[in-house]
């Protein structure tokens, strides 16, 4: 096993954040519920929003249709950040004697370990979506951020991902002018992620549901796929319906074999986003 030069992590106080999500519909601006959460023992705030009840058809594997029911859940009104993620994986809620590290690969409880590199690339942090996250990471981040408010935190569905997206408008692809005011893809983004919520939001008030990073969601099978398109994307490959599935070549440059399981070395374009029961 190649062994790389670890990446000493320095943390700083972040400030207040905003969290969510997709793309634009052209309807007129409905007024919607939102919920401001600040993470116990931190400043680190984001914000959900409430789905309206309603349904959602969509074509399965087999080609066929289904409908799904949408419960009126909360979802991040953007992809989960990096001021968001680093109390988990850092594990700045515990003392701090508890949060020391031998090495890359040690792990603290259900925590991914320390990557080789920055996971941000450098590209930013602060309110920079969290990217090169596995799902399985994903989901135990929401199980930490569900023991830590008491309030159930999971991945959204296919069916739920996308009707938030949709917003109440169409299936249809925008075109390269229209994106650009909701997303970013391979004409706008310099190939890096970008600062959330930059770009227009959705009818229903969400940031960067399309583009930026793909963003997680469970499919009716329990399988997992990224939905949305990335930073990477081009037009077409950028819209409501755009699904990928975990590729070897999110993890190319790995120098450990076998591959871990808590980073993506080359999955930069890879994170999520959450939702909430009540």
């Amino acid at each position: 096993m190649k062994i790389a030069k670890r990446w000493i992590v320095f943390w700083v106080t972040p400030l207040a954040l905003i969290v969510a999500v997709c793309s634009g519909a052209d309807k007129p601006n409905l007024k919607t519920t939102t919920d401001k959460i600040t993470i116990p023992n931190s400043v680190v705030e984001f914000t959900l929003v409430q789905l309206p009840p309603g349904k959602i058809t969509l074509k399965g594997a087999d080609g066929k249709e289904k409908e799904y029911e949408i419960k009126p859940i909360w979802i991040g009104r953007t992809e989960v950040t990096w001021d968001e993620y680093d109390i988990y994986f850092l594990a700045l809620d515990l003392p701090e004697g508890k949060r020391n590290r031998s090495g890359p690969s040690q792990l603290i409880g259900d925590r991914p370990g320390i990557p080789y590199e920055p996971p941000d690339r450098g590209w930013g942090h602060e309110g920079f979506p969290a990217g090169s996250i596995p799902a399985a990471y994903a989901k135990r981040y929401c199980v930490w951020l569900s023991s830590k408010t008491g309030k159930k935190y999971r991945l959204p569905t296919e069916a739920e991902w996308e009707y938030a997206c949709r917003a109440g408008g169409g299936t249809g692809k925008l075109d390269k002018g229209a994106l650009e005011k909701v997303a970013w893809f391979d004409a706008n983004s310099q190939e890096q992620t970008q600062h959330v919520a930059e770009k227009e939001p959705n009818t229903w008030g969400l940031y960067d549901m399309l583009g930026n990073v793909a963003e997680w969601v469970t499919r009716s099978d329990g399988s997992d796929a990224v939905a949305g398109g990335s930073y990477l994307d081009d037009t077409a490959d950028v819209h409501p319906g755009a699904r990928s599935v975990y590729d070897k070549s999110w993890q190319k440059r790995e120098p450990q074999e076998p591959k871990p399981k808590n980073w993506y070395s080359d999955g930069g374009h890879v994170g999520f986003r959450i939702v909430r029961e009540d």
